[in-house]
């Protein structure tokens, strides 16, 4: 392409083709490989920090907040809580690394058009209460509707601008959304889960990136769930024996 004006078609550096008025250009920039390894279960790990994202799944108000809808309905949300502050050490730490943070939240659509009567019953099991975009008799928030407070990231977890935001509408992340078409832009390989319900969004999310083939690691003190211990137990177990591996945070020992 000598001699013609360049330009780059494409959202991120690893997905761009160069063009001009006479040619393009197809072939990617390769990128180092930046090894990290990690003292994980059922086994040590090694990944390539150049071609890993986190997905942060469902640490929203509804979820989290004593004012939101969980906590509406009776539910502890203690638990639900745990993981705020190893995510707010942990993510600047993988910023600083330029590993992509990406948040997958509920934000269901007002009219509720593309949900399900068997989705509309895990929210409403009676179909008396408050379920998905319905409004909290307390507060008036529609439950995990997307623009609303409900489904709001938890004021103490916030995002950098250069973060991704996914609205998802099940329990995995990758069902009718983006978000796989926008980790094959970023190349992403390996993806790191966070969030809650361990047992629930996150499992079904990361079972469902294992399926498409990505390499899975859960990140465990940046997990929780309010359901019972023997589901967080048994989501613990199921991953490290089937879907990939489980971490601490702190196992992630970043070189300045």
């Amino acid at each position: 392409m000598s001699g013609d004006t360049v330009t780059q078609l494409g959202t991120s550096p690893q997905a761009s083709w160069g063009v001009s008025a006479s040619s393009a250009d197809l072939v990617r920039p390769v990128r180092e490989a930046r090894r990290i390894a990690i003292a994980a279960e059922p086994k040590p790990i090694s990944l390539d920090l150049a071609r890993t994202a986190m997905i942060v799944i469902d640490m929203q108000n509804d979820f989290c907040h004593p004012k939101g809808w969980l906590a509406s309905i009776g539910v502890d949300v203690a638990p639900a809580r745990t993981p705020i502050d190893p995510l707010r050490a942990f993510l600047p730490k993988l910023r600083e690394q330029g590993v992509p943070v990406i948040w997958v939240n509920w934000g269901v659509r007002p009219d509720r058009r593309n949900l399900s009567p068997a989705l509309l019953h895990v929210y409403n099991p009676d179909g008396r209460g408050a379920g998905l975009a319905d409004a909290l008799p307390g507060t008036g928030a529609c439950v995990l509707t997307e623009g609303s407070w409900s489904a709001q990231i938890v004021d103490e977890l916030v995002p950098d601008p250069a973060d991704i935001h996914v609205s998802k509408h099940r329990m995995s992340g990758f069902w009718d959304t983006p978000l796989d078409s926008i980790l094959r832009n970023l190349d992403a390989k390996t993806l790191l889960f966070g969030g809650v319900n361990a047992d629930q969004c996150v499992l079904h999310t990361l079972a469902d990136a294992n399926f498409l083939g990505y390499d899975t690691v859960m990140v465990t003190d940046c997990t929780a769930t309010t359901s019972p211990d023997f589901c967080w137990q048994a989501t613990l177990y199921n991953v490290k024996q089937i879907f990939g591996f489980a971490a601490d945070s702190t196992a992630f020992a970043f070189q300045a």
